[in-house]
């Protein structure tokens, strides 16, 4: 829900009080899953390439409660936090990870491919940049059926310099499709920073050869990051085709787990965690009266009891049988 915002203002929405809530949970649900992954990795209980997405929490959050659930996103390598935002359920999402039988893509897609249709999580890529063109493909199906279902496309900002960005941003617009373009920009691109690799200052500045509205905001904050989304996502839904949303945000660990972040300096990486989004919004909440601590409190324990039972029933399921290497790739025989 959405409630007017005279002191601003400007015509920017803002989430009313249980919105600011709803963020904040799938915001405490993404670290507390980010630090359990962590964790779980490090103890060798599981093997898995990993990579964190702590300190971007806000991004996914403050765009999925814009979204409905027949809505759908596409992501990358480092999407759980997307994933987790969209609805993803915990026990699928750890049993994916752990290649068991009972993950969202019986064990066989693993951390980098993981799908769940039924929240709307339609694409975890291991390839730079491919979330888009497949948006843009679940998009299209959406305007020929005459549904109002909205895609978003999530990637990185490293993304933006490969072909499949631009083919992608052109195609969306000449034929208006209903897709948003988020890039998490947490300015690195695996070891190499985002000034040394990209040609403009700002990405959302490519958005003016596509014919499509383009800007920055502060993914940190989750109001303006609320905004931008809510105003996006409606334009996409009446029909007016696609927007570009460069999210500033800031990778508090370094490429895949294991990485030292060389290429990051003492000095920024500091500032950054002087910052960190979940405990600034968690007091902004109670300072506004919006929640109380014990409130918060609670609803962290509840999300911490959630991973520990994911995690449980993720490493006591099975592991897929040697005949499942040939199935769903092609349609079962006799099958409708």
């Amino acid at each position: 829900m959405t409630t007017a915002s005279p002191e601003s203002g400007t015509n920017a929405a803002i989430p009313d009080a249980a919105t600011q809530i709803d963020i904040y949970r799938r915001m405490s649900l993404i670290s507390q899953n980010d630090e359990a992954a962590r964790k779980t990795v490090k103890s060798g209980r599981l093997m898995m390439p990993y990579y964190s997405p702590k300190g971007q929490e806000v991004i996914p959050s403050a765009v999925s409660v814009n979204l409905n659930d027949d809505d759908r996103i596409c992501t990358i390598y480092r999407g759980t936090h997307d994933m987790l935002a969209k609805g993803v359920p915990l026990r699928d999402l750890w049993a994916e990870m752990a290649g068991r039988v009972t993950g969202t893509c019986k064990g066989k897609g693993g951390p980098m491919h993981v799908t769940h249709p039924a929240s709307g999580a339609i694409l975890t890529t291991g390839i730079v940049g491919s979330s888009m063109p497949i948006a843009n493909g679940l998009a299209w199906a959406a305007k020929l059926s005459g549904s109002k279902r909205v895609t978003v496309a999530y990637f990185g900002d490293a993304a933006s310099n490969i072909g499949a960005f631009h083919e992608s941003l052109n195609l969306a617009s000449v034929w208006k499709l209903p897709v948003v373009f988020i890039c998490q920009n947490n300015l690195f691109g695996e070891h190499t920073r985002f000034e040394n690799s990209t040609s403009v200052d700002q990405i959302s500045k490519r958005a003016v050869a596509y014919g499509m509205p383009g800007v920055t905001v502060n993914g940190n904050d989750p109001f303006e990051m609320y905004a931008a989304a809510h105003a996006a996502i409606n334009r996409a839904r009446d029909g007016e085709g696609p927007t570009l949303i460069e999210a500033m945000t800031f990778r508090f660990y370094g490429h895949v787990f294991g990485d030292d972040d060389h290429y990051m300096t003492k000095e920024e990486k500091a500032a950054a965690l002087a910052k960190d989004p979940l405990p600034l919004f968690r007091a902004r909440l109670i300072a506004d009266g919006v929640a109380t601590e014990a409130t918060l409190a609670e609803l962290d324990a509840d999300i911490r009891a959630q991973i520990e039972d994911a995690i449980q029933f993720a490493l006591s399921s099975e592991m897929p049988p040697l005949e499942e290497l040939t199935r769903d790739v092609y349609a079962e025989a006799g099958a409708a």
